[in-house]
């Protein structure tokens, strides 16, 4: 069978851009969900890797607010999206921790909130296929040390890598004898910082030599539903620096990343091809339960999955169409919303790039 998917592979894919190719709904597509393809130009193998954005899975903190039925149902409709890849990746927005901690202190009392998941959540993610979670983002401090320790702790548990404390910088993990380091930075207490450009290249100079194919994330950019466009240039955010979030992702690129991915702003962003690399500049929301703002773009919630070859170089991908319904729980888009979203700002903002996203979502880079 695998031998049949192979051959039939190239012409699949030669082709997934014409006007009369029948295209399968997802859930319905082995072949895309294949964890093992084989290029089309080169023959070599390639690997998946499937990411999300945002994902706070409810909080205890200062009461509860869980899903419907201790939230162990959260990922079931997306669930297939995220297993069969060689890595899936996402950006754990708060901490790990049953009770206690040190609730943060915000310059801004009205703006201050706090994420505390009951640890067994950690389960939750595993069951559905993370790998690796960032740790590097606002809200990673939300219950001080005490947190950071319990996350770190829960997440080594249930056997999930994660990256981006200044205290756990890096992390490689090895599948099918590929080497996958990771790593992620934001404008925060406690992270590595987005905005320490020398600091960061170095990270990814010294990671590169230990890994194949290098991934970075960063939780950068102004927050809120009109933040959906790649500005260029340094964006505030109640008064913090959340970085020139284009800077520090050509830079990582420079330094050695093959693909490079944020979060942060809540809404999803365009994406560009950068010397043979991919960059998606905001994956957005995709599993944040409960205490976000879930009306219109903030409430897309894309899944990623790109194919990669040896070398780390884009080959082709999918965004998978995702949306966030009753206070936050990811489903499958089937009016395809968040594709054609991403499809117009990645137009928009990025008119050089030779990445082509079309209507069902299929990403390629044009001749």
């Amino acid at each position: 069978m695998a031998f049949l998917v192979f051959l039939i592979l190239p012409s699949i894919f030669q082709s997934c851009n014409t006007d009369n190719q029948t295209k399968k709904h997802p859930k319905q597509d082995s072949v895309l969900n294949d964890t093992k393809q084989v290029s089309p130009e080169s023959q070599d193998t390639l690997y998946t890797i499937t990411i999300v954005g945002d994902v706070m899975m409810g909080s205890t903190y200062p009461y509860p607010v869980l899903p419907p039925n201790d939230g162990e149902a959260i990922f079931e409709d997306v669930e297939e999206f995220l297993q069969e890849s060689d890595v899936t990746i996402g950006n754990l927005e708060g901490t790990l921790l049953n009770s206690g901690g040190s609730p943060k202190v915000c310059a801004d009392p009205e703006h201050c909130v706090a994420f505390r998941m009951p640890e067994r959540y950690a389960g939750y993610l595993k069951n559905a296929g993370f790998d690796i979670m960032g740790t590097a983002n606002n809200h990673s401090g939300d219950m001080g040390d005490e947190g950071r320790e319990s996350t770190m702790n829960t997440l080594e548990k249930y056997g999930i890598k994660y990256a981006g404390y200044l205290t756990n910088p890096t992390t490689i993990f090895v599948k099918d004898g590929i080497k996958f380091g990771f790593t992620a930075f934001a404008p925060n207490t406690g992270t590595q910082d987005l905005n320490n450009l020398d600091k960061a290249v170095k990270t990814i100079k010294d990671l590169r030599k230990k890994c194949d194919v290098l991934i970075v994330s960063f939780h950068g950019g102004a927050e809120g539903s009109g933040q959906t466009r790649v500005t260029r240039r340094r964006e505030f955010f109640l008064g913090e620096d959340r970085g020139d979030v284009y800077e520090f992702a050509h830079a990582m690129v420079d330094a050695g990343a093959d693909f490079v991915f944020g979060q942060g702003p809540h809404v999803p962003r365009g994406m560009e091809l950068y010397n043979d690399k991919i960059i998606a500049y905001s994956l957005g929301n995709f599993c944040t339960y409960g205490k976000f703002g879930l009306s219109g773009a903030l409430g897309l919630a894309p899944i990623l999955r790109i194919f990669i070859d040896k070398h780390g170089d884009f080959a082709h991908g999918r965004i998978i169409p995702a949306k966030q319904i009753k206070r936050g729980i990811p489903v499958y888009d089937e009016d395809g919303n968040v594709i054609k979203l991403i499809q117009q700002l990645s137009k928009k903002d990025f008119p050089e790039s030779k990445l082509v996203i079309d209507d069902d979502g299929y990403i390629d880079v044009k001749e």
